[in-house]
């Protein structure tokens, strides 16, 4: 006969067994996160610290604009801040602050008025160069601008080809706008560190 004792006894075992053959077969979960080797992302190089100065010419009206509004401000707000409103941008980024200066590179990408009270701008640009060694390279950006002020500071997040990993920030500062055409030139100066 089979007693109390041994029935506990041999389910115990049992699932001691069960447990034992189950966990054996579970295969390591990968690591979320895995140390990597420097030298492969080309990290074992001193950083090098640029400043560029280019000219960002936003186009906003006529046949050739190259600023082009997808969402219109928010009617309730359609004040001088232009809230709500969204451009997508293919800005032609020149080397001098005239319009038929030596074109570097595009600033691709979008800007949002985010106040409802002032002119502040969202902006989401990768500025994509085609000039010498830094031709297809990009640097890309990403910040508020509040466009009234004389200067304005917005962070470098990265970017690709010689921008690999890139860090800094940029300063703008308005030298033209016309009221007329909403036109604006911007000068651009971006330190930015780099592989």
């Amino acid at each position: 006969m089979i007693t109390q004792k041994t029935l506990t006894l041999f389910f115990f075992l049992l699932l001691s067994f069960y447990t034992f053959t189950s966990s054996a077969t579970i295969e390591a979960e990968p690591a979320f996160e895995n140390p990597i080797d420097r030298k492969l992302l080309g990290q074992d190089k001193e950083r090098t610290l640029s400043h560029f100065r280019f000219y960002w010419q936003d186009i906003v009206g006529g046949p050739n604009a190259t600023s082009i509004p997808i969402v219109q401000p928010i009617p309730k707000f359609n004040t001088s801040s232009s809230f709500g409103l969204v451009r997508v941008i293919d800005n032609a980024l020149t080397i001098g602050p005239n319009l038929t200066s030596k074109v570097i590179g595009r600033a691709h990408g979008f800007y949002v008025s985010v106040s409802e009270t002032e002119l502040d701008l969202l902006m989401v640009e990768s500025f994509v160069f085609y000039e010498g060694r830094y031709n297809g390279s990009t640097i890309d950006i990403v910040g508020r601008n509040v466009a009234l002020n004389k200067v304005r500071e917005i962070p470098v997040v990265g970017g690709s080809g010689v921008f690999r990993f890139a860090k800094g920030y940029a300063e703008l500062r308005t030298l033209k706008f016309d009221a007329a055409s909403g036109d604006t030139l911007v000068q651009y100066d971006v330190f930015v560190s780099h592989r």
